[in-house]
């Protein structure tokens, strides 16, 4: 049984999920979601034999929201993680992300190897730092229309997603997952600033089946106070490249395993087709070739939940 707690780390109260007896896994979700994206993955993981804990990360759900933007860069959210497996009395974890999770999850591994058993990031596949601030070149290659962009317009994108908070999360799981006409087509997240981006995006009038009204009332009210705590991530992209200067051309050493879906828009971002070929070149404790999710949209674990259930608990007991 899920049990739910808050806990103090790293100078912030942050909520916690947890359930399972065992080595410790880290799950850590992404935007715009809470712990409970992870819902499928509890009882399967705890009855494999492992202690579940998905936190709400700092600027979400029920966990503490710093007022500064700069509270959100890589290195806090990195020392969140570190902190919280200390302060759950444990030594070493291991460390599962997806989404914005899934760069948190691997740079732990690369900034602390020494507390992480091994590490998988779903979605998003591992950082290797480029030669120049990231907005600046998504900017110039689609003249200021990329959503990373428009979430850089201080108070901007917050507005227009409080109007109507269920409304903006119901459209937001549909448009990435791949359920949606389209997905995994290559279409970039291109925003026109003068529209916003909820009035291009499609309102189902029916759910996918593996995202339910139930799901979709937990995560509005992880949303009651507003997105500006998660839109602060964004706001750290150049920050966290300028931080992350010393481990330019690191590589993640602990074991890895990456998992995406072929209707996925982030998988297809400028640049990642080539870098998730190269996975296996790059990555020496890469333990299987990147597994590819037939159908699959962005909400890995909770439309495929199943096959990421098989592929998580495949790769954790092998090293436990």
């Amino acid at each position: 049984m899920v049990e739910h707690r808050m806990i103090d780390v790293n100078g912030v109260r942050l909520h916690i999920a947890e359930e399972g007896e065992g080595p410790l896994v880290v799950l850590l979700h992404g935007f715009p979601e809470s712990w409970h994206s992870w819902h499928h993955q509890f009882g399967p993981l705890a009855a494999a034999g492992f202690r579940v804990v998905a936190p709400d990360q700092r600027g979400y759900g029920r966990s503490d929201r710093p007022a500064e933007v700069s509270a959100y860069s890589i290195l806090h959210l990195v020392g969140d993680v570190v902190g919280l497996i200390h302060a759950l009395g444990e030594e070493k974890a291991f460390v599962v992300g997806h989404d914005w999770g899934a760069p948190v999850a691997w740079h732990t591994a690369l900034l602390r190897p020494d507390v992480v058993r091994g590490v998988a990031g779903l979605s998003v596949p591992p950082p290797f730092r480029g030669t120049r601030p990231p907005l600046a070149v998504m900017d110039e290659r689609f003249d200021g229309r990329f959503y990373w962009n428009y979430f850089n317009q201080p108070g901007v994108a917050d507005a227009e997603f409080a109007q109507d908070t269920r409304t903006t999360l119901r459209k937001f799981f549909y448009m990435a997952s791949g359920d949606a006409p389209g997905a995994g087509a290559g279409n970039q997240p291109l925003i026109d600033p003068g529209q916003g981006w909820l009035a291009t995006m499609t309102d189902p009038e029916i759910l996918p089946d593996w995202f339910t009204e139930e799901d979709l009332d937990e995560l509005t009210e992880s949303f009651s106070q507003g997105f500006t705590g998660a839109l602060n991530w964004y706001r750290n992209i150049d920050r966290n490249w300028e931080l992350t200067a010393p481990w330019h051309g690191a590589v993640v050493r602990p074991p890895a395993l990456y998992v995406y879906g072929d209707r996925d828009p982030v998988p297809a971002f400028p640049g990642t087709p080539e870098l998730i070929a190269a996975l296996p070149d790059l990555m020496p404790n890469l333990r299987r070739k990147p597994v590819e999710l037939a159908g699959c949209g962005h909400w890995t674990q909770q439309e495929r939940p199943r096959e990421v259930n098989a592929a998580l608990i495949d790769f954790l007991t092998e090293l436990a």
